[in-house]
């Protein structure tokens, strides 16, 4: 397969007035996409480096993906990996992804959201939030719900809110090493644990119970989510329970709902795994994105008026690159290589 693409990077300051960091990745030549896709990474993840390969793939397959590093995730501001209130990553996402959506060449373009494990939450309460603005939406290992086996009581619950106002930042909350449970295969899971943009401290107080009530939330409102899905899950997976996956296929109101569960595959589906497990992922992902965007597949878009503006400022980028194959090395555990030329 093929891997070229161009790739950008933009700061933006939010309607928040807060500093944060996108980046996309485009089909290559100026091909006019088949869709759009957004990106909504996981806790402590970012968008540049950890969901590269996605990116890659997906832009490689003729889609426009565009990512953003939350507040205090990745290369954006704020203390690191503290979710003072999780609906400010919900309307940082709504403003991004609809300014990208108002751009010229994109106003026409199906919309789909990509949300991995945490992110899949942020995914549902964008659809939420405005149910016929998406065309459907990609989960994998979704965070919708508090599995029985890991949900606190609630008199641990009413301690520790007790004390988040008076220590939200702290990093008192106890957890296993994620990245161990996540990511099935040694090398990449050595990968992960040397990119120094991902957080691989301890919660933070607030930042847990925020984490908890949003799964409550979303767990309540299943039956209203309407748009179609293909929801992701390794079998195996022992940090977000296969049976949260399901619960959203069946309480879910959708017509069209798609689930696949892999036998013997971990948490990270697309990066945690062998290049097999991964190219058998994204074979899914993409086959199911095509099923909507072919000739003739009637998606329906209601194009944002080319003065909609949400607020948001655009600080100055580095110009783009165009990455091209070529022999010698490796491309995010493809055997691609890469090749940068200024597209400027």
């Amino acid at each position: 397969m093929r891997m070229e693409f161009e790739y950008r990077e933009e700061y933006i300051k939010s309607s928040r007035g807060v500093q944060l960091f996108t980046c996309r990745w485009l089909p290559a030549n100026s091909c006019s996409p088949k869709a759009l896709v957004f990106l909504c990474h996981g806790y402590g993840m970012e968008c540049s480096g950890f969901m590269r390969e996605c990116g890659v793939r997906l832009a490689s397959a003729r889609y426009a993906v565009f990512g953003i590093d939350y507040e205090g995730h990745g290369r954006s501001s704020g203390s690191r990996c503290y979710i003072k209130k999780f609906e400010n990553i919900v309307n940082d996402c709504d403003e991004f992804f609809k300014s990208v959506c108002a751009e010229k060449e994109y106003r026409c373009k199906g919309r789909f959201l990509y949300g991995e494990s945490m992110g899949g939450a942020v995914a549902l309460l964008l659809h939420k939030k405005e149910p016929s603005f998406y065309n459907g939406a990609v989960l994998a290992a979704p965070m919708c719900k508090i599995s029985e086996k890991l949900k606190p009581h609630q008199v641990v619950i009413n301690i520790l809110t007790g004390f988040e106002d008076l220590i939200p930042k702290w990093k008192i909350v106890p957890s296993k090493d994620v990245i161990d449970s996540a990511f099935k295969d040694p090398v990449k899971r050595e990968e992960i644990r040397n990119n120094k943009l991902i957080y691989q401290d301890k919660p933070r107080l607030k930042t847990a119970l925020e984490m908890l009530r949003t799964s409550m939330r979303v767990e309540e409102s299943l039956n209203k989510v309407t748009l179609p899905f293909l929801v992701l899950h390794g079998d195996s997976d022992t940090v977000t329970d296969p049976e949260i996956s399901k619960a959203l296929y069946e309480r879910a109101s959708s017509i069209d709902k798609t689930m696949k569960l892999y036998p013997g595959m971990w948490h990270g589906l697309t990066a945690g795994e062998t290049d097999e497990n991964v190219g058998i992922v994204f074979t899914d992902i993409v086959a199911w994105l095509d099923k909507y965007t072919a000739e003739g597949s009637n998606l329906v878009v209601e194009p944002l008026h080319e003065t909609f503006n949400i607020g948001i400022e655009k600080l100055p980028s580095p110009p783009p690159t165009t990455y091209k194959p070529s022999l010698g090395c490796y491309l995010c555990g493809l055997k691609e290589t890469r090749t940068l030329h200024s597209a400027m």
